[in-house]
């Protein structure tokens, strides 16, 4: 009770922030209007940063978050197949763990395994997608996404247009493997303070794609079994505009998806009886205020979320696999940003939030956990230079009901980052960024029966980035290109190794190494008469090591599932008549386990897709038809070893706003 009540002390203090919007400039190509929204603050940036508009998205021909995410450099998207295949991004070499994902403002979270399933995330309400590695330039954010090396950005759709007091949107998509997906969203003005929206989808997927497998001279043709699934995802939104000072957004989420696991796909063997029932409801409000003079903002969030898993594999008799967990996490948010001199801002900001899991297992400990975070930034920024160096503190208290908890932990965190404009009427840029952060276990990781461990270390690691940007805009071109250099370590990397002959348990061993470099380049040509083309390229090198011991026969090897090349492309032409895109993405082969077995490589391979659309009106309302064609030559494929992909598949959109 007492550390409880230190952990609450210790955040009772006052703050609030206002989010400053970048300028919008508008530019011709032509006749077709460009938009640059988030263009610039990329290019300025102190670290990597790569994002998306929901415009960007079409004209790459982008059907899902993994599309979106396999267009940006140094991802790592683990896909276990079809719509319903749970799929999460690493970065840099980082695990899945440290990658954080900010939906709509706040850090989404599962206190169990420590990572995000993003299967569960579409693009239909999105507006906008964002990957930044290292601490922004927006210093203006809750203190507990500072303690991630990467974070992913969702923001979707915002208010009802100026002109309108209501917006309605139906789409619907279906296509190949028995997939389809209806979405209906509703937004109004009841009033000029206050626009309440409203979004539902469901998504069905049969999953059943056929592939191939060759087994010595014989070749096996199957279809996917066991990989039905029943999605259904729905949000409340409410804009609240007291003043021109002050703004609150409130968001309930509800996600139920009701999926068939697959199992591997191993010579004959395709046999599965697993299925997972995945529930997820929370409400949070963020809300922000500044003081007349500018030089004072504030920000207040909160979020409780809950979710619930539930395991159940037919094939084993009397449910003896069977197994249901559900979380909470209650968090609080509180932030000061304070800019004395047109120059300099400051921001202090505080994080608090508790978590607790329990399960129907039978040695289930009932752990929880409150967690601290605590950030002081300072950025100094004069249109060339922009410099900001942040202090993150992070205390962990781990107790459980029942058994034996996790050590407490507590941990200083630095980071540097600085950008340069080298000639002052050109963007032209040289950036470059440090940052120290570390992770603590999840309860998977301190808990799990004999998997788990209370006296893990946390995880430790040092990120540093060289980097340069370059942008040209003129009245019939826009382009932009980034290039960056990194070096990365992580000490005390958690793994699982073996216990006895049937037990594995989790321990403090490896020390891991990653050196890399990411290319990325946009170019958009005005060609006349309403025609654009658009060109979108990335290339990542990863040479991401083991480098715990100099007398172990793995080391320096490649850790499993990182490839060490991969890119992506894509090429649209947008015109009056038809919109034409071509894209693509690849890896190069990579070795499912850190010991490099032989034989046991996963080929590389490379995707390619094709889209078209039309946007029209008719009676009064704004349609958009689009057709996907995706894997065009029916590569055979995996991203996750014995796990197949899709082969070729189509899938086609009908929209109607009105």
């Amino acid at each position: 009770m007492r550390k409880t009540l230190g952990c609450l002390a210790i955040i009772l203090y006052p703050a609030l922030a206002w989010a400053q919007q970048d300028s919008l400039p508008v530019h011709q190509l032509s006749g077709v209007e460009i938009v640059e929204t988030h263009g610039h603050r990329a290019l300025a940036s102190p670290v990597p940063q790569h994002g998306f508009s929901s415009i960007d998205m079409l004209s790459m021909g982008a059907t899902s978050i993994t599309d979106v995410l396999n267009r940006m450099p140094g991802t790592t998207v683990r896909d276990y197949g079809g719509a319903g295949g749970m799929k999460t991004l690493a970065v840099r070499g980082f695990s899945a763990k440290y990658t954080g994902l900010v939906y709509d403002g706040l850090v989404m979270s599962d206190c169990q395994t420590g990572e995000t399933d993003l299967s569960r995330y579409s693009l239909h309400s999105v507006n906008y997608i964002a990957l930044t590695v290292g601490d922004a330039a927006d210093i203006f954010l809750p203190a507990r996404q500072s303690a991630y090396p990467a974070l992913l950005t969702i923001e979707t759709a915002g208010p009802t247009p100026a002109h309108r007091r209501s917006n309605l949107d139906a789409q619907i998509e279906w296509g190949s493997f028995g997939f389809v997906s209806p979405f209906l969203k509703c937004r109004k003005k009841l009033s000029r303070k206050v626009e309440i929206s409203a979004m539902g989808e469901y998504t069905f997927a049969e999953n059943d794609y056929p592939y191939t497998i060759h087994n010595m001279s014989e070749t096996i043709h199957q279809r996917r079994a066991n990989s039905r699934m029943n999605s259904v995802h729905a949000e409340l939104d409410c804009l609240l505009t007291p003043s021109s000072l002050s703004l609150w957004r409130i968001k309930a989420y509800y996600y139920d998806n009701e999926r068939l696991l697959p199992g591997i796909v191993k010579y004959y063997t395709t046999m599965s009886g697993e299925s997972l029932d995945d529930r997820n409801f929370f409400m949070q409000a963020v809300g922000m205020v500044r003081n007349r003079r500018g030089d004072l903002s504030l920000k207040l969030s909160g979020r409780f979320n809950w979710m619930e898993n539930i395991y159940h594999d037919k094939l084993y008799a009397d449910g003896i696999n069977d197994a249901s967990y559900w979380q909470r996490e209650s968090y609080a948010s509180a932030s000061l940003l304070y800019s004395p001199v047109g120059k300099w801002t400051f921001d202090l900001a505080a994080d608090y939030a508790f978590n607790n899991l329990n399960s129907s297992l039978s040695t289930d400990t009932r752990p929880y956990r409150h967690s601290l975070w605590q950030s002081t930034t300072a950025k100094y920024s004069d249109g060339r230079l922009t410099f900001l160096a942040r202090l993150l503190g992070s205390v962990f208290i781990n107790e459980t009901q029942s058994g034996e908890g996790a050590h407490d932990m507590s941990r200083l965190s630095p980071s540097l980052s600085v950008s340069y404009k080298l000639v002052k009427d050109r963007d032209f840029y040289v950036r470059a960024s440090y940052k120290n952060i570390f992770r603590a276990p999840n309860f998977n990781e301190n808990y799990y029966f004999h998997y788990g461990s209370p006296t893990l270390r946390p995880e430790s690691t040092d990120q540093l980035n060289l980097g340069m940007t370059f942008g040209c805009q003129k009245p019939l071109y826009a382009g932009k290109v980034s290039l960056d250099a990194y070096c990365n370590r992580v000490r005390d990397m958690i793994v699982a190794v073996p216990y006895n002959m049937f037990v594995w348990t989790c321990i403090n061993v490896e020390h891991v190494r990653s050196l890399g470099a990411e290319l990325s380049a946009s170019e958009e040509f005005g060609l006349g008469g309403f025609q654009v083309l658009k060109l979108q390229g990335t290339y990542s090198f990863q040479r991401v090591t083991d480098r715990t011991a100099s007398s172990s026969p793995y080391y320096d090897y490649q850790i499993a599932y990182i490839p060490l090349h991969s890119g992506s492309m894509s090429l649209a032409w947008e015109n009056p008549w038809i919109n034409l895109s071509l894209h693509g993405s690849g890896v190069s082969s990579r070795w499912p386990n850190n010991s490099h077995y032989a034989g046991t490589k996963v080929p590389g391979y490379w995707i390619m897709g094709l889209t078209a659309w039309r946007g029209f009106r008719l009676v009064g309302c704004k349609w958009m038809v689009r057709v996907d064609v995706k894997n065009v030559f029916d590569k055979q494929y995996s991203i996750v070893s014995h796990y197949p992909m899709p082969g070729r598949s189509w899938m086609a959109t009908v929209k109607c706003e009105i």
